[in-house]
């Protein structure tokens, strides 16, 4: 029979929507570079189909060891980082495990540890929607979580948690702090150096967003080869096919020359998008450190959704998220898709209409 707890849970899923113009995923705006995909092509063609994908990607690791300044012992590799998070939960969470997050923030933290049979403690975020630490830290003390999850920057609000707060975290818990980076390249951020003394600290990244990889799924997780060894054994064998594991070494290899000038771009424009979006009537953009922003709108967020889809423009309507009634999420465009999102606005939130 099915768990009461999970038939009570709405599946986590995205309407098939499709658009000239998508901005309602947090993807990279620019497809990978060329120079990837050929290189990419030309390692699998020298290489067996026939046979199974390395069972521990050791070269894959040992790239991520250098590029993210962690050691190799301590790194998982998974079929996004998503598949990451689940194999953490589920190594960690049984039947009335607590688990911490604030919200709103990524569903699947509270979808998994649900369907596990956890029990999620939420901590709303300020009302200007950054991290309520002192909140946090209150709710650790008193439910002494077996997992804290952080989103930093945050999905869907692109908030980032101060280092020295997350050092309060870490001394204030008994349980794992786990920090999803997804978006920590558009920050200029990452407490990957905090591994070095904390060994309750978890970080999560991924290849979908900043590394313009989404369609391949690629993901790694950083912590203490203690930990890692025991998070491994919930991971399916053979979980990263041959094509995503030689790409994410190609990206790896040219992130300074390939990748870095595209990551540049998108917070220039995320700069630029935000005043366009604070010009506009009845429209108020929330700050955001990643690739992506949430903006309060006075009118319906899903008339907002509605007008730009049959402008052929897609965004994220996060109007049921807590604290998100009057938002709708976009991601940032190409500087052309930009322009016409904003124009596209002016129209909708034209009080002359």
């Amino acid at each position: 029979m099915i768990k009461d707890g999970v038939r009570a849970l709405r599946a986590y899923s995205l309407k098939a929507d499709r658009t000239r113009i998508k901005l309602n995923q947090n993807e990279n705006p620019w497809d990978a570079p060329l120079a990837i995909k050929q290189e990419t092509l030309r390692r699998l063609d020298e290489r067996p189909w026939s046979r199974y994908p390395d069972f521990s990607p050791q070269s894959l690791r040992e790239s991520l060891a250098r590029f993210s300044g962690w050691m190799l012992e301590g790194i998982l590799v998974g079929n996004g980082s998503n598949e990451l998070i689940q194999a953490l939960l589920m190594v960690t969470v049984g039947a009335g495990t607590r688990v911490v997050i604030s919200e709103p923030t990524f569903t699947l933290y509270r979808q998994i540890t649900t369907v596990l049979g956890g029990k999620v403690i939420s901590v709303p975020l300020n009302s200007d929607l950054s991290y309520e630490v002192d909140s946090l830290k209150r709710e650790i003390k008193s439910h002494s979580p077996a997992v804290t999850i952080i989103c930093s920057p945050n999905n869907p609000t692109g908030c980032v948690i101060d280092r020295d707060e997350l050092v309060s975290l870490l001394e204030t818990s008994t349980g794992l702090i786990v920090i999803d980076e997804a978006y920590h390249e558009f920050s200029d951020e990452s407490v990957v150096p905090l591994l070095n003394k904390y060994s309750n600290l978890v970080v999560l990244r991924t290849f979908s967003k900043a590394m313009a990889m989404a369609g391949l799924r690629v993901g790694y997780l950083l912590a203490a080869p203690a930990l890692t060894k025991e998070i491994a054994k919930a991971l399916l064998p053979y979980n990263l096919n041959i094509v995503s594991q030689t790409a994410a070494q190609v990206a790896i290899e040219q992130f300074e020359s390939s990748l870095q000038p595209l990551i540049d771009l998108v917070c220039s424009e995320r700069e630029r998008l935000f005043n366009g979006l604070t010009e506009i009537e009845g429209l108020e953009p929330v700050r955001s450190r990643a690739n992506f922003m949430v903006v309060r709108t006075a009118i319906s967020p899903s008339q907002v959704f509605d007008e730009l889809l049959q402008r052929d423009i897609l965004i994220r309507d996060v109007s049921s998220y807590p604290m998100l009634t009057d938002y709708f999420r976009v991601s940032v465009g190409t500087p052309e898709e930009n322009d016409q999102l904003l124009e596209a606005l002016r129209e909708i939130c034209s009080p002359k209409r």
